[in-house]
């Protein structure tokens, strides 16, 4: 897992902040330099402190721009935060049918999502991810 957690690495403090730009530009959908920096070699699975992946980020956010290029770049939509959420969680709770869609035709698993969808009454959501199968 490559990480940005402090004691866990020996990353120096502009290595650290050049991460924390990158998960801002997930956070506010700028997807167009997040992948120039994902394709000059920025780890795609890139984590913060909290086990969030850039796909976590923009999925929560609701960019499904960004998560599909993420997908289409290598993100691993099964990975999960220190919270126990995924990517496809993320969308659901934001109801976000194309990041939802996208995650899905990448191969996320429903069941990620499900009790999201479930404990916060999104029956769209329980219906998409149903009929992903």
């Amino acid at each position: 897992m490559v990480g940005i957690r402090r004691g866990v690495t020996d990353l120096d403090d502009a290595t650290l902040a050049f991460a924390h730009r990158m998960f801002d530009l997930a956070r506010s959908g700028s997807t167009d330099e997040l992948i120039a920096n994902v394709t000059a070699g920025l780890p795609v699975n890139l984590t913060n402190d909290k086990g969030d992946t850039l796909l976590i980020l923009a999925a929560y956010h609701s960019h499904p721009d960004t998560v599909a290029a993420l997908l289409a770049h290598g993100a691993d939509p099964e990975r999960v935060n220190d919270r126990g959420q995924t990517a496809l969680a993320a969308a659901v709770f934001r109801r976000d049918t194309p990041a939802v869609n996208a995650l899905l035709g990448a191969g996320a698993n429903p069941d990620t999502a499900r009790p999201t969808a479930e404990f916060f009454d999104l029956p769209e959501m329980l219906e998409l991810l149903d009929s992903s199968h």
